[in-house]
Formats: structure tokens, C-alpha cells, sequence
């Protein structure tokens, strides 16, 4: 390359790299040292200075691309002047390979156009091809010393660590700090994709059973670590103990002996002004995924009384200077709703038996004994029956929930729900995972909801609201039965449609906004280790 553009964006080079021919490209960088940079600056400056100076003299006109030159100089100079930038002196160069001559002389003047195209000027090394050919071999040596200045903005855009086909905020444009989801269908090169930067932090993944989606969201999960982001993920399968383990995060096994959340606890320190408000609109919540179904209005009137009462009877009220005493369980609700003199709350109490005395009050009957405080904390519920999912669902993200409003800290997090549906299925717990989606952004926090069930999601308002309020969209491999709802709700064209219905595992579509592009997923060994989840791999695994 000996000549360049006058200004470039972000990932200028990407277009060289991901040609579809074998091209290897090598890139030389030497620093140079600030006073060498300097000294060759100013006298840069005295020659373009000097010959405008000259051709004025003579009557001549301006030369305009001297004077954008002459700027250009002296904007640089002022800079490095700063300490803002440094410069490097960069060489950049290409070997294409053929068949045979004429092959090569094909695929050379392709290799010509596609740089010409980018405003990058070339020439072959006709007299010096060992040496050319010898500089983009992987030795280190650059034996045409074809160097050109750069500085450090310039050439840090150089790297292909950002997206051309997403939008980028004007930050991350110059220093991308997004997650690397894999590599572009269709150009090779890399999708880079920084949910911090959107009008908000929350994402919705959508696939068929076996399309990948647990094990992109592992990855998303581990890399997102690099950024100093929180995760917090509640996993109904135990897919997420490896990742957790691997980086000494925390794993509650929720239904295990000893591990208690009691839905009426109240921050003791910091939080919210309305938390007990708050509070008792949950504990609404978790009663109505409970029995299955909305309560009635006599009902809601009852379970209300009862809470303030059973709060009351524990000394508890209001005023925050209470909140530090021992909060009371779901056994002295359901003793207080008996003792109401209203049917409704008999009615109630008889329905949360289960839940207080019977088959499903293992989790219920004592106080807390964990909470989810860590850099990566996971909440399994694998040893929960299926029919206390979803209850164990809400409890475990509204846990979750407890740390990053009451914590008093703002810092990033990334609160993951995997098998949505499960909470999603009952009107109570898609409306609380609603309200989550609309609040995270105010705590600096991103809800990622990750789901096999499409249609169903896509099927109802409240999920098509939370889809609507999520910046970042996924969709990896769909079903047939589901695809014409994705279609509609997401305006796939039929090239998209037709990919998602033949997508491998791995492979997907990251919609955000207008902007769309198709990726696969690619993965470090150490990331694959931790997030596979292949009967045939993990046996290797444990063998080895």
C-alpha cells in the first residue's frame, strides 16, 4: 500500500481482511519515539508552510489538498504536543495467490479494485517479489520498509474488533467495548456487538430446543466478565454449574437441604423508600403463580390485609427502622388469612397448604439462608419438581432483584433468565418479568430473556412488550411451527426466514433496530469446555 485515505472509521481494514480469495495481509507496526515524531513533524510543517508560502509569492492558485495537508499536520502536531496521541510508522502489504499466471492477474486486479475502493492506492512489487512475498510470511520481517505514518487513532481502527453492519455509539465507534458474539456469515469478519451503549441494556434470545441458545448465552455470560459486568442467571436445567465453576462464582442450588428464600424479607440496610410497598405487590405476585391463576378481587382484599397484618404481628411496618427485624414466613400469612373472619381468606389459606405444611413447603419454611452475592452467581433449580418452577423462578430472580436495588452499589449488571417460558406461561409472572424489563435500566442493569418458546412469548401482549423493550434481539434456529410469528413480529425477509428455518447449531441473526447481520457462534477451548453441554464431549471431559 502506498497510498491511504485522509480519514477512515472504525474496522477500515476489515474489507482486505475478509476478502473471499486467498490473500494473506501483513501488517508492520513501529513506534516511533515522541521527539523523533515531533522533529519530523515540525520540518513536515516548514516544507508544506514553506511551498504554500512559495506558490503564494508567484501568484499562484492554492492547492487545496497542501492546505488539508498543512491542517492536518498541525493538528497532529498540537496533539502529540498533548500527549493525546502517539505516532507509529506503519507498513501494510499483500501476497495474492492463483493457479496459474493468468489466474493471478484475475485475481490481482480484484485485489486492486476492492482497495481502490476503500481509497487505498497499491502497487506491486514487480522488482523486489521475494521480498514482498518474504514480508507477509509469518517471520516478523518487513523487507520493503514501505512505511507510512500513522497515529494512534488511525491505526487502532485498523483492527476488525468493531461491526460495520451494526450501529455503533459515537464512544464505541472509537474504542469498541462490546462482546465478540462470532464471526459474520457472510464476510468472515467479526460481530462485535456492546448492548451498554443502546437506549437499554435488555436482550431477548429466541430458538428451538437444540439450536445453541444456552450455549451462546454462556459465552455472552463469561465474556461479559472482561467488562467488570455482574451476571446473575437463573437456570432450570444445571447448565450453568461448569461456567460458574470455572470462574469461582457462586452456585445456590435452590430446593437443595438448607437453602431457604423467604419472600418477605426487607433490605435491612439502603434500598428503596417504597420497598415494603413494594413487597407486598410481590408477595401478590408469588401468590397468584402459586395457585395458577389471578386472584380475585375479595381475595386480593384478603391476601392484603393479611400481609400488612402478618408484617404487623412481627413488629415490622413501614417505617425503615423496622425492617431490621426478623421478617416473618409463609406459615404466619397462612395463619393469619385462617384467622380472618372473610370466606376469601379461608379460601386462601386452604389453597397454600401445600405450600406451608404439604409436599412443596421445603423451600418456604425457613428464613433466608443464602443470597446470590457474587461477581457470577447462578440459581439452579434442578431440584425443584416441575411444578414448583416456575414459583422457584420468581423467587430466585425476584432474589436477584433484592440485590441489585437494595445493594446501595451502581455497577453493570447482566441478569440472565433462561427458560423464560416457565415464568412467562402464567399472567402474574410475565407481568413481574414486564416490570423488571421496564426498571433495569434505571439500576444500570440488562435482562437477558432466553427462550425455546417463541411462539407463546410472541403469542401474548405482555410478551411482545418485553421482546418490544429489549434493544438486542437473537434469533437462532426456528421452528416451522413458529417461524410465520417470528416473521411477522420481527419483519424477517424471506432470505432471513429461509436462513433461521436451515440455521446450524450456532448460527443466528442479531436484529437490532433496522440493523440486522448473521453470525456463528465461535468459542475459545476454555469457553467450550465450560459451556458445551454434549453428552459424548462432557464424557471426554470427565475422562480426561
Amino acid at each position: 500500500m502506498t497510498g491511504y485515505p485522509a480519514e477512515v472509521g472504525a474496522g477500515w481494514l476489515e474489507p482486505l481482511l475478509c476478502y473471499p480469495g486467498r490473500v494473506d495481509v501483513a501488517c508492520f507496526v513501529d513506534p516511533l519515539p515522541p521527539a523523533v515524531a515531533a522533529d519530523r513533524l515540525r520540518r513536515q510543517l516548514g516544507r508544506l508552510e514553506s511551498g504554500r508560502r512559495a506558490g503564494a509569492a508567484r501568484g499562484r492558485l492554492e492547492d487545496f489538498e497542501v492546505e488539508a495537508a498543512t491542517a492536518d499536520a498541525r493538528d497532529m502536531a498540537a496533539a502529540l504536543a498533548r500527549g493525546e496521541i502517539r505516532l507509529f510508522r506503519v507498513g501494510l502489504y499483500l501476497t495474492v495467490y492463483a493457479s496459474t499466471p493468468d489466474e493471478l492477474r484475475e485475481e490481482t486486479a480484484l485485489v486492486r479494485a476492492l482497495a481502490s475502493s476503500m481509497l487505498l492506492q497499491t502497487q506491486p512489487a514487480s522488482l523486489r517479489a521475494l521480498q514482498g512475498w518474504a514480508s507477509t510470511l509469518p517471520l516478523g520481517v518487513d523487507s520493503l520498509r514501505m512505511r507510512r505514518a500513522f497515529d494512534t487513532p488511525a491505526l487502532s481502527a485498523a483492527y476488525p474488533f468493531t461491526s460495520p453492519d451494526l450501529p455503533n455509539s459515537a464512544a464505541s465507534a472509537s474504542a469498541p467495548r462490546g462482546i465478540l458474539y462470532g464471526l459474520n456469515a457472510s464476510s468472515g469478519g467479526l460481530v462485535v456487538w456492546d448492548r451498554w451503549s443502546q437506549d437499554n441494556y435488555n436482550s431477548v434470545v429466541l430458538a428451538r430446543s437444540g439450536a445453541g441458545k444456552s450455549y451462546l448465552t454462556k459465552l455472552e455470560a463469561l465474556r461479559s466478565l472482561y467488562l467488570g459486568v455482574d451476571v446473575a442467571i437463573i437456570d432450570p436445567e444445571d447448565e450453568y454449574r461448569r461456567p460458574a465453576e470455572a470462574v469461582g462464582g457462586a452456585y445456590l442450588r435452590l430446593g437443595a437441604p438448607g437453602v431457604h428464600l423467604n419472600p418477605f424479607d426487607l433490605p435491612h440496610t439502603g434500598g428503596e423508600s417504597d420497598a415494603f410497598t413494594r413487597r407486598a405487590l410481590f408477595l401478590h405476585t408469588l401468590v397468584g403463580v402459586m395457585l395458577g391463576e389471578p386472584i380475585s378481587p375479595a381475595a386480593r382484599a384478603a391476601l392484603d390485609r393479611a400481609i400488612t397484618a402478618t408484617y404487623a404481628a412481627a413488629g415490622i411496618t413501614s417505617d425503615p427502622r423496622t425492617w431490621r427485624r426478623p421478617a416473618p414466613l409463609l406459615r404466619d400469612l397462612a395463619t393469619t388469612l385462617t384467622a380472618d373472619t372473610d370466606p376469601a381468606g379461608h379460601d386462601l389459606a386452604a389453597r397454600l397448604a401445600p405450600y406451608v405444611s404439604g409436599s412443596h413447603s421445603g423451600i418456604f419454611t425457613n428464613p433466608t439462608t443464602v443470597r446470590p452475592e457474587s461477581h457470577f452467581t447462578v440459581i439452579s433449580l434442578k431440584q425443584l419438581p416441575d411444578e414448583l418452577k416456575p414459583v422457584g423462578t420468581l423467587l430466585g430472580l425476584d432474589a436477584i432483584w433484592r440485590q441489585v436495588t437494595d445493594s446501595g452499589t451502581q455497577r453493570r449488571r447482566l441478569v440472565i433468565v433462561d427458560e423464560a417460558w416457565l415464568l412467562m406461561r402464567d399472567p402474574e409472572g410475565a407481568k413481574f418479568l414486564f416490570t423488571l424489563a421496564k426498571r433495569a435500566r434505571k439500576h444500570w442493569t440488562g435482562l437477558s430473556v432466553v427462550t425455546q418458546d417463541a411462539a407463546d412469548v410472541l403469542g401474548s401482549d405482555l410478551g411482545l412488550a418485553i421482546v418490544s423493550n429489549a434493544t438486542t434481539q437473537i434469533l437462532l434456529r426456528q421452528a416451522p411451527q413458529a417461524i410465520d410469528t417470528v416473521t411477522q413480529a420481527f419483519r424477517l425477509s424471506d432470505g432471513e426466514r429461509a436462513y433461521l428455518l436451515a440455521a446450524a447449531r450456532g448460527d443466528g441473526l442479531l436484529v437490532a433496530g433496522t440493523q440486522r447481520v448473521a453470525f456463528t457462534a465461535l468459542a475459545s477451548e476454555f469457553e467450550h469446555a465450560a459451556a458445551t453441554t454434549d453428552p459424548a464431549e462432557l464424557a471426554a471431559l470427565t475422562d480426561s
